[in-house]
């Protein structure tokens, strides 16, 4: 039976060894806020204790890497002079399947605050989301509230939700995926690190005062769901935008002030980290004063104001004397700040409390102590079963018309204004192509002819199948939707999302699925910067389908440049550059028409995949095509269907192979793109594909009010652009009026 401690520190979420490991580190036992500290700070989601072994796998430096993992964003270089790009995404799973307004909101502001901690000016935010099917009633409020929070705060804070993706699967029924990446710009003279150097500095509070919403968040976004999880309501912080914008005009005030040494958001684990991550960088230690915390509710004692995760806060270190010009600054912005406390040479955490120290702890113990765990990795028992997929017993439709209705009006495939007409994607005037436009947004750099292209991918169903493969491909999408565009692909962020890694399952595929993303990484030369892990994303002991999901930041040497999705106007010749393969496994086809997840992903040659994104953005360098769209879920007609809706014209396509119509039209090969080109510009875009050994091949022409695709001598499909447009606009609108639950 247990004693009280033993509840105390299982009921904190540490483990008997992970105790003992504390008192061994401390030479005694901790009190009640020192092992609250501990148990935040070696939570998963703070101390990645199964996934810091495989992190170390990714690439992380690169020509354009000026900043890579460990600090709140990465930061590369993009050529425009004296601009820098700062850029991070992160996850909040867990508060958003507990309170989905809230959660969604502050996960925006929260990875705003890592962009800021940069020195950045956040300028564009994207988001990656899973839910369950749509039918369902919870899954509808569960979306509306994402979306509302995203907006919500969004908006209000002045910032435009540009692009992103989202996909349902019956699997994140319980447990739905928000991760949200921030993008900023900054000049090199202000990249700020988060670090705590020389002792006699001043810490320093501003933002929002502290109170007891959030107590115990990293440690509740590192637990499963289950049906108790309503109860967590408290650990799901409240977010106050209008003070966010104020907080990000003060930080940029101050860093340009010139006296700060280091800037942190008090995000996961609040002041317990932000004291303890940049003390550690720094080499130093730090003591402070909770007495002089600003508090917004009274009689809270060391323990609640050392793990609130309140929001809008921000710790910032700053130059011994400087500290009234700080306080100055914050107050005509409308900010609380104090000073709570000073940097000490000696490398330990001092925390002060009504006169006494209410904990003492070594700097390192709480930051690099944590255990590091490499558990069993044995294949799913079942993974040969679900690979195995027999198209000789896969019957094929007769109305390959219809099929192409019903993959459109799929939400995974349909039409996405209902979620981004809700974003205000233009504030700010940046914003060159935002949501439904192009393959990725694209953002300008003012004072400059450059922009970045920004997006987010993500396949569950084939890192599912093959978690080396889709790992592979989930970077080399996200880098060719920014190649579609016109732009040169540069550094990744990511966010990992998957269940128990305790589960040898479970790990073997996170592991795999790693070793896939490093190695398309590498073969593309995009680093990565940094990123997130959330693991334990299950439900009563179900784990959510493994979704990795990779956040791609590019260049446009010339905005101008920009390409997007839709077809330009009547007459255009349609290539196809790229091999089109007999292959159905993993597809969206097979998944919706005919109810399985099953077969092999499709393969890909990462080399032809570089060659082929170096021909996309050859071609838009050079004026030689009107629009660009890769293909991917639901395959080649998709494809072009997607093309007429964008531009609001029809095509017409003569396609012959030697494999199944249905995986000629709605198979997902890898490392494909529509382009339409002008007549007089063909020739040269056949051999900017020749010169890089990109198969390449007109396949139709633009024109009409119908798609229609002819198919070895026989039409296969001929539907009206108006029937593709009614059933692709109207199919999440009209899921989400609430129709009746199977």
């Amino acid at each position: 039976m247990m004693d009280n401690g033993q509840a105390s520190w299982r009921g904190m979420g540490l483990n008997d060894d992970e105790y003992a490991r504390i008192c061994r580190l401390l030479g005694r036992a901790p009190n009640r806020v020192e092992l609250g500290m501990f148990a935040v700070l070696w939570s998963e989601h703070c101390a990645y204790k199964h996934s810091r072994r495989l992190l170390k796998r990714f690439p992380t430096s690169g020509g354009a890497v000026v900043v890579g993992p460990g600090e709140n964003a990465g930061v590369i270089d993009v050529g425009a002079g004296e601009t820098l790009v700062a850029f991070r995404c992160e996850s909040h799973n867990r508060p958003s399947a507990v309170e989905p307004y809230q959660g969604a909101a502050t996960g925006v502001g929260g990875i705003l605050r890592d962009v800021l901690a940069m020195g950045a000016r956040p300028v564009a935010l994207l988001d990656s989301l899973r839910f369950g099917e749509l039918r369902e009633e919870r899954v509808r409020y569960l979306l509306s509230g994402v979306v509302a929070g995203i907006s919500g705060y969004g908006n209000s804070v002045g910032v435009p939700t540009v692009g992103g993706e989202i996909q349902f699967d019956a699997g994140y029924r319980h447990n739905p995926l928000v991760n949200v990446m921030c993008v900023g710009l900054l000049p090199r003279r202000r990249l700020t690190r988060a670090v705590a150097a020389g002792p006699g500095n001043a810490v320093v509070y501003v933002g929002s005062a502290t109170g007891r919403d959030g107590i115990h968040g990293a440690t509740f976004a590192s637990d499963e769901l289950g049906s108790k999880s309503e109860s967590r309501r408290p650990a799901v912080q409240i977010g106050d935008p209008f003070a966010e914008k104020r907080l990000i005009e003060a930080c940029l005030e101050l860093v340009d002030h010139g006296h700060v040494v280091g800037i942190q958001d008090m995000g996961a684990a609040g002041l317990t980290s932000s004291c303890a991550e940049t003390a550690a960088r720094g080499g130093c230690g730090i003591e402070i004063d909770l007495d002089r915390v600003p508090q917004r509710e009274p009689g809270m004692d060391a323990y609640e104001i050392m793990l609130s995760e309140s929001q809008e806060r921000m710790l910032v270190i700053v130059q011994q004397g400087y500290e009234d010009e700080v306080h100055e600054i914050c107050r005509r912005h409308g900010l609380a700040s104090a000073s709570i406390g000073v940097v000490i040479g000696e490398p330990v955490l001092r925390v002060r409390h009504r006169g006494e120290i209410a904990a003492e702890v070594p700097v390192r113990a709480l930051t690099d102590e944590a255990p590091v765990y490499d558990p069993p990795a044995i294949p799913p028992a079942d993974l040969k079963e679900r690979q195995a997929l027999d198209l000789d017993r896969l019957p094929q439709p007769g109305d390959l018309g219809q099929v192409l209705l019903k993959l459109l009006g799929s939400p995974t495939v349909a039409d996405k204004s209902w979620v981004y007409t809700q974003y205000d994607y233009e504030v700010g005037g940046a914003t060159v192509m935002g949501p439904g436009r192009a393959d990725a947004a694209v953002v300008r750099i003012p004072g400059t002819e450059r922009a970045v292209a920004l997006a987010m991918d993500g396949n569950s169903r084939y890192v599912r199948l093959d978690p080396f493969t889709g790992g592979m491909i989930a970077v080399a999408e996200a880098a060719r939707n920014i190649a579609c565009t016109g732009a040169r692909p540069l550094a990744v962020t990511n966010c990992l999302n998957f269940g128990s890694p305790e589960k040898p399952d479970v790990f073997w595929t996170m592991r795999e699925a790693v070793e896939g993303m490093s190695r398309a990484c590498e073969a593309l030369g995009t680093p990565v910067t940094g990123g997130n892990v959330s693991l334990y994303n299950e439900h009563e002991g179900t784990p959510i389908p493994p979704t990795p999901v990779v956040g791609m930041v590019g260049v446009l040497e010339r905005l101008d440049d920009a390409v997007g999705m839709g077809f330009q106007g009547e007459g255009d010749l349609i290539v196809l550059l790229g091999e089109t393969r007999e292959e159905l496994g993993g597809s969206e086809y097979l998944a919706a028409v005919h109810g399985q997840v099953r077969g092999a992903p499709p393969s890909l040659d990462l080399d032809l995949e570089r060659r082929l994104q170096a021909v996309c953005a050859d071609a838009a360098r050079k004026r030689l095509v009107r629009s660009a769209h890769d293909v991917s879920d639901g395959g080649l007609a998709v494809t072009v269907a997607e093309c007429c809706l964008a531009g609001g014209v029809g095509a017409r396509l003569e396609l012959s192979g030697e494999m199944r119509a249905d995986a000629l039209l709605f198979g997902e090969s890898q490392s494909r793109v529509v382009l339409s080109v002008r007549e007089e510009d063909w020739p040269a875009v056949r051999e900017l594909a020749q010169e890089r050994g990109v198969p390449a091949a007109v396949i139709g022409r633009t024109g009409g009010r119908e798609l229609a695709v002819n198919v070895n001598g026989r039409w296969a499909l001929v539907v009206p652009v108006d029937e593709l447009n009614r059933v692709w606009r109207g199919a999440i609108e009209s899921l989400m009026t609430g129709p009746e639950e199977a």
